[in-house]
């Protein structure tokens, strides 16, 4: 991000480490799954970063940043971006240390799925399918599958058994393992070098209402034993991914319920899936799709003013339908799509934020989404940890209003050097760096008034309004 200086610089040391060892048919599976997902920056950190540990070994030696800059060719904006990307998809944990004025991380690298979970994932498999289509999809899928031994083949298992093939050991030899079990343990501080499970992406349960949705549901539709932990996992993770609200999961909840009173999880994989494309006219989810989560609404009631009913749309619509809207109905192009993704995906901030940002973008920068700018707000927004719409909406009010204050508090023009320092120091103290931005690229007669800047913030909200309305 445009603060990324903030978070890493190049002297910044780290030491590789993997939790558990990594085989060489994971390099397939991150090349084929993976890397059509998180692009190749991410994928050539990744394997950059593998290749630092010995063979057959959980460690490696310390390195500098800027040796990871000179390995992939990247600049240390872009290796912070695809450290936050294979954080979010699950294939890196970093750690991080400071003292005496220096700071040192560990990147552990995660294990990838491996194919039967990729394709099972119910979330990954979903956003590979988007990304690469049917035939693609269909492709890597006989790819990453063989024939399976059934058996049936005129063979017969003639396999001995352990008990067939060895004795039990004798009493003495039972003494000696028991006088010198602390022998057969790794030593303290260290571990076994082993293959470690992966662990699956898992959407916060947070995130959506339980309470909500079991107050619908009576025991005699559904026993309150049925909604365990994984299944409450798993509507977590469909919630997400098909931004599906509690009144409809309650439907496809219901809709997954066997004879035994159980959730069936691959029948509330199916129902919510083709809940979506049957909505979404057979489209499967894209991340600029999403609408923000129930839990994070604050406009829960019929929305009666006009403040009421933008921060209502923010909430229902996906920031692919509030593009869509300010173009009046047109397709957005791929560029600020993958604009919107990456902030989603970097700044993990939520649908409801993203769609007072691209409003905020649009007043601000005559129409044009462009990409400096929008991760600049981003990530300023990312520190204020802005969860809803109406935070969103609230604090860029709050800096417009700021802005109009410095700017119509004296004429720059009519002061001398003294003053203006003086206010150029106020400005940086009550403005974040990213408000006055687009326009001080601009040359001082180009500059808009703020007349000119509150029209169209007048002419953005209309077009919203009209397709809210």
């Amino acid at each position: 991000m445009a603060q990324h200086w903030q978070e890493l610089v190049p002297v910044d040391h780290y030491v590789v480490a993997s939790n558990g060892l990594l085989h060489d048919y994971d390099r397939k599976i991150l090349s084929f799954l993976y890397q059509p997902l998180i692009g190749p920056d991410c994928f050539s950190v990744y394997l950059t970063l593998w290749g630092e540990l010995e063979e057959n070994r959980l460690w490696a030696d310390s390195s500098t940043h800027h040796f990871l800059m000179n390995m992939t060719g990247m600049n240390l904006k872009g290796i912070y971006e695809a450290r936050l990307k294979l954080e979010g998809i699950g294939l890196l944990k970093t750690y991080v240390k400071s003292e005496e004025g220096t700071r040192s991380f560990i990147y552990e690298l995660q294990p990838p799925l491996s194919p039967e979970q990729f394709f099972m994932d119910g979330m990954l498999n979903v956003y590979l399918y988007r990304k690469i289509g049917k035939n693609n999809f269909a492709r890597l899928k006989k790819f990453f599958c063989d024939k399976a031994m059934d058996g049936n083949e005129g063979y017969r298992d003639v396999t001995k058994a352990f008990q067939e093939v060895y004795s039990s050991a004798p009493p003495d030899a039972i003494h000696y393992l028991q006088d010198h079990a602390v022998d057969l343990n790794a030593e303290e501080g260290q571990t076994f070098m082993g293959r470690n499970e992966p662990n699956p992406i898992q959407i916060p349960k947070e995130t959506f209402d339980f309470n909500l949705l079991i107050s619908g549901l009576s025991d005699s539709l559904l026993p309150k034993k049925a909604l365990n932990e994984k299944v409450k996992d798993a509507i977590s993770n469909l919630a997400f991914l098909y931004s599906i609200d509690v009144m409809q999961m309650k439907n496809i909840v219901l809709s997954a319920l066997n004879e035994n009173d159980e959730i069936d999880l691959e029948e509330l994989r199916k129902a919510a899936r083709d809940w979506y494309q049957f909505v979404h006219y057979d489209k499967l989810p894209a991340l600029v799709e999403r609408v923000q989560p129930p839990a994070y609404r604050e406009q829960l009631e019929e929305p009666k003013t006009q403040d009421e009913k933008l921060i209502h749309y923010f909430e229902t619509a996906s920031p692919l339908q509030v593009l869509r809207d300010l173009s009046g109905g047109a397709e957005p192009s791929k560029a600020d799509l993958q604009i919107i993704e990456d902030v989603m995906f970097n700044q993990k901030l939520m649908p409801g934020v993203i769609n007072a940002l691209i409003q905020t973008v649009m007043i601000k920068s005559d129409m044009k989404m462009t990409k400096s700018y929008v991760e600049r707000i981003a990530s300023h927004w990312a520190r204020k940890q802005l969860k809803t719409a109406k935070e969103a909406v609230d604090l860029s009010r709050k800096e417009h209003k700021k802005y109009l204050e410095w700017k119509n508090s004296g004429s720059p023009a009519s002061t001398g050097t003294k003053r203006q320092t003086k206010k150029n120091t106020i400005r940086q103290e009550i403005l974040p760096d990213w408000f006055d931005e687009e326009s001080s690229k601009a040359s001082p007669e180009s500059k808009e008034s703020s007349a000119e800047l509150e029209a169209r913030k007048k002419e953005v909200e209309e077009k919203l309004k009209a397709f809210r309305e």
